[in-house]
């Protein structure tokens, strides 16, 4: 992915979904690159129908799934887009840490 591209997404949505164990538990469902439909995903889990529709619109609105209708039913799909576009932000924010520690570093060698 471009940079540009990368920069184009706003990471807190996507930390902000990430940061529930049920979504992160339907991405890895989801990960494998096959459309699951909602019956699919609650199948095998406590969580009700519903509740997993709610857990899939925040993945969707972060843009970490997308919703097709087939028939009656929506299937959901993972997008990887914006787990590329925070690592890239994450490897930027890395980047600045690392210089700000070195000059730290440089610092307080230099008038150690």
């Amino acid at each position: 992915m471009p940079r540009a591209e990368a920069r184009a997404v706003d990471p807190a949505p996507v930390f902000a979904a990430l940061g529930d164990r049920t979504r992160l538990s339907l991405l890895s469902k989801l990960s494998d690159g096959r459309r699951r439909s909602i019956t699919a995903l609650s199948a095998g889990t406590n969580l009700t129908r519903q509740a997993v529709t709610k857990h899939l619109r925040v993945l969707e609105d972060a843009g970490l799934v997308a919703s097709s209708r087939v028939g009656r039913e929506s299937h959901f799909a993972f997008r990887p887009e914006p787990i590329l576009a925070i690592r890239s932000y994450l490897d930027e924010v890395s980047a600045q840490w690392d210089d700000a520690l070195a000059r730290l570093q440089a610092f307080v060698e230099r008038d150690a």
